[in-house]
């Protein structure tokens, strides 16, 4: 009897064994024939900005594709030229679409191909990034995205809301980065009209930061700075320079704030990523058609200031702007 009892138990086990054995695993989207993107990121350089549309854009792409997402995301550390070899690569590696992040990653990712779609971020004028005269906001070949330019019009009415009696503003950017001198160029007729003197002080690249910053803060009662790529990796060094000089600064856009502004009207990043994440998705998914999306600008702005540096310099602002987070 315990023989029999025995055998009944093995051949139960072995018909549960089977039974597992037997059961299909997980189908994952190669195996149920569901293409798998293959998304490029090129980010300039490390900076809170340009991390946070990176981070909008990932977390767009995998909300909208899961996980048939393979995204490459490379750092150009703030050199143009390693810009090239990544986008070069990308190519090579025949990826289904590039994501460009700041103006140095698009004109290097232009330059790469003609075919794979291209979407930029954190761009402020595309007209300009690309050299295209007459941009009517479609670009009528492989490039799209989105724009990180607030209301020039709006930055202008800050200084004139919180300095309306000062009499010389500087406008300070590198001279290397065409969507500076584009937002230069706009603003400053713009504050002319204003009644203020306008000056213009620009550096060629991070190791003249320091000395042109003094001779702007030497000259100005106040500076602005627009959304300025080599400004905000040198943001620390202008901060030394323009709050020991008592000089206040409006900048173009929050994370900059938080380290060397005393305020500005802002986008966030994070939203424009987000939204260019979005395009990409709609690309991908949906077939459409790169060339005829129109570049997309950020759904809100907000007037913040930093706490700290308009403590230090002795700066009450109105109470519809909003503190930013300073480290």
């Amino acid at each position: 009897m315990k023989k029999i009892t025995s055998a009944i138990l093995s051949l139960i086990l072995m018909f549960s064994m089977t039974a597992c054995g037997s059961e299909a695993p997980a189908e994952t989207p190669a195996d149920s024939g569901e293409k798998v993107f293959n998304v490029g990121i090129c980010q300039l350089v490390q900076h809170p900005a340009l991390d946070a549309a990176t981070e909008g854009f990932t977390d767009a792409l995998k909300e909208g594709l899961g996980d048939r997402v393979n995204i490459d995301l490379k750092n150009a550390s703030g050199d143009s030229p390693t810009c090239t070899v990544i986008c070069n690569q990308f190519v090579s590696d025949d990826v289904d679409l590039i994501m460009a992040n700041a103006t140095a990653s698009l004109q290097a990712a232009a330059s790469a191909t003609g075919d794979i779609p291209i979407l930029g971020t954190s761009i402020t004028d595309y007209g300009t990034a690309l050299g295209e005269e007459g941009w009517t906001g479609v670009s009528g070949r492989n490039i799209s995205g989105t724009s990180d330019l607030a209301p020039l019009d709006g930055q202008a009415g800050i200084i004139k809301e919180l300095f309306p009696d000062v009499k010389t503003v500087g406008i300070l950017y590198c001279s290397g980065e065409p969507n500076s001198l584009f937002q230069a160029n706009t603003i400053k007729p713009m504050l002319t009209e204003m009644g203020y003197d306008i000056k213009e002080f620009t550096f060629s690249d991070s190791n003249d930061v320091s000395s042109v910053t003094t001779a702007a803060c030497e000259e100005c009662d106040v500076l602005y700075i627009p959304t300025d790529n080599t400004a905000a990796s040198c943001g620390e060094a202008i901060n030394n320079v323009a709050l020991n000089a008592g000089v206040p600064i409006i900048c173009g856009e929050e994370m900059v704030c938080a380290i060397f502004g005393t305020a500005t009207l802002s986008i966030s990043y994070y939203d424009i990523g987000f939204e260019t994440g979005k395009m990409a998705c709609e690309i991908l998914l949906d077939g459409a058609d790169i060339s005829q999306m129109e570049i997309r600008c950020a759904p809100k702005f907000q007037k913040v200031f930093n706490p700290d540096i308009c403590e230090a310099l002795n700066i009450t602002v109105p109470d519809d702007f909003t503190a930013v987070t300073t480290k």
